[in-house]
């Protein structure tokens, strides 16, 4: 059976477009209250694997993470470490993942919390490259609402930014089981302070996958945060 672990969320801040530069590259400002509220929305059969993919174990052949710890993190991972990533840095570990590199491709996450954590941070970033389909068709969850996903994000320019002023400070884990994860991603944008978007995951085919809204969102409104607390902040 997994475990829940919840957060309070912050007020609405309703803006588009700058926490996953995939999907839009221009900041809309709006102000707002009251509490997010996490759409359930139905999670598709996972995608089809690429040719040549043997499961093992229920993973991809060549992918082993240590999955023995299922407690909510209560700080990054020891061995993270940072990369430079279509303009931007995102954390990566040795343990928690991703552990492997198919070309663009990062992934085999750990199935644990920390790998959900890691998962939430990774997979967005690579969308916001050239090579973005080949990270749809093997991070994203299928529906209706990726196809929406690969319709806008076509109509952007493939290239990334050369730097983007958007810098990842911290997570918290707001849900947890073997089959869905919620991470709520604290950012800093230059000049605007902090806020904070929720991405939701699903295990499929062995590793981690983002799941998005019925409308090809990739992530919550972003709502602005006045204060850490309840974050895990990265330290970099």
């Amino acid at each position: 059976m997994g475990s829940r672990f919840e957060t309070d969320p912050p007020p609405f801040w309703r803006q588009r477009g700058w926490l996953v530069p995939a999907v839009s590259f221009a900041v809309l400002l709006c102000g707002g209250g009251g509490f997010l509220v996490l759409r359930d929305e139905p999670v598709t059969d996972a995608a089809p694997r690429p040719a040549g993919t043997v499961l093992v174990d229920g993973r991809p052949d060549g992918c082993r993470t240590d999955d023995s710890i299922q407690d909510a993190p209560a700080g990054p991972p020891a061995d993270v470490t940072w990369r430079e990533l279509n303009g931007a840095r995102v954390p990566l570990s040795a343990s928690a993942g991703p552990i492997r590199t198919d070309g663009p491709v990062l992934w085999c996450f750990a199935h644990t919390p920390a790998g959900a954590v890691m998962a939430a941070h990774v997979i967005p970033r690579q969308l916001s490259g050239g090579d973005w389909r080949a990270v749809v068709e093997r991070q994203v969850a299928p529906g209706p609402g990726r196809e929406i996903f690969v319709a806008m994000r076509s109509s952007l320019d493939d290239a990334p930014a050369a730097h983007t002023a958007v810098t990842v400070a911290g997570f918290a884990l707001s849900v947890y089981t073997a089959e869905r994860a919620t991470v709520r991603v604290l950012v800093r944008l230059a000049g605007f302070g902090d806020a904070a978007a929720d991405y939701r995951l699903a295990w499929s085919d062995g590793d981690w996958q983002v799941v998005p809204s019925s409308a090809g969102e990739l992530y919550t409104p972003p709502a602005p945060v006045t204060t850490t607390a309840g974050f895990i902040l990265w330290g970099a």
